[in-house]
């Protein structure tokens, strides 16, 4: 019993990055101004929350040195100009925000799901795009100031976060909340059949 469950583990988190890897491929040719839309936060948060922390740490690292090396080849226009300033700064970003989008929402479930279940998931996949953005702009007006003001065309600040990030924001929240606690449930079905056995 225990061999099965180890296999059945170790085939989704091999279905789950293959998905990250896939969704980040397509998604890299979303584009709103220089920021990519992504749907990949999707299977980032369903395999965290269902497979655990570890794994929402691996997803969402696979994410992150995906979109760096979109960087480092030029898919990103946006984040080619940031490797160019500091390649060792845009890594850090591109893996510390996506790590903490996979960390950061399987915690939340762990933690809440046996009291409610849907809080946890719609609590967890809430924090997930707020992870992933806040971090992109907390570190990147710490360390690409000047360059995020330059692409918003000189504005203000409040210009960049809500014209610029915005959009891409709003795009990955609402897909992620609205998709990832129906497929986690959808995955939990064929688990507590199992457990029966």
């Amino acid at each position: 019993m225990k061999q099965k469950t180890n296999l059945y583990k170790l085939v989704l988190t091999a279905l789950f990055a293959a998905i990250v890897v896939v969704l980040q491929v397509v998604s890299s040719f979303v584009k709103f101004g220089p920021f990519s839309i992504t749907l990949t936060l999707i299977p980032i948060v369903v395999g965290g929350m269902l497979l655990g922390v570890g794994h929402g740490a691996l997803f969402g690292g696979l994410f992150g040195l995906m979109t760096f090396i979109f960087c480092l080849n030029g898919v990103d226009p946006g984040g080619a100009i940031l490797v160019g300033i500091n390649p060792f700064l845009t890594c850090f970003l591109c893996l510390s925000k996506g790590i903490a989008a996979g960390i950061i929402p399987a915690l939340v479930y762990r933690a809440l799901r046996k009291k409610n279940f849907y809080l946890g998931a719609i609590l967890g996949t809430v924090l997930a795009p707020i992870a992933n953005t806040g971090i992109f702009l907390t570190e990147g007006f710490l360390f690409f100031k000047d360059t995020l003001i330059s692409w918003a065309g000189g504005a203000d600040l409040f210009h960049v976060i809500t014209v610029l990030v915005g959009i891409n924001f709003l795009v990955e929240f609402l897909t992620t909340v609205i998709l990832s606690p129906a497929i986690l449930r959808i995955l939990q079905i064929p688990q507590k059949n199992r457990s029966l056995n």
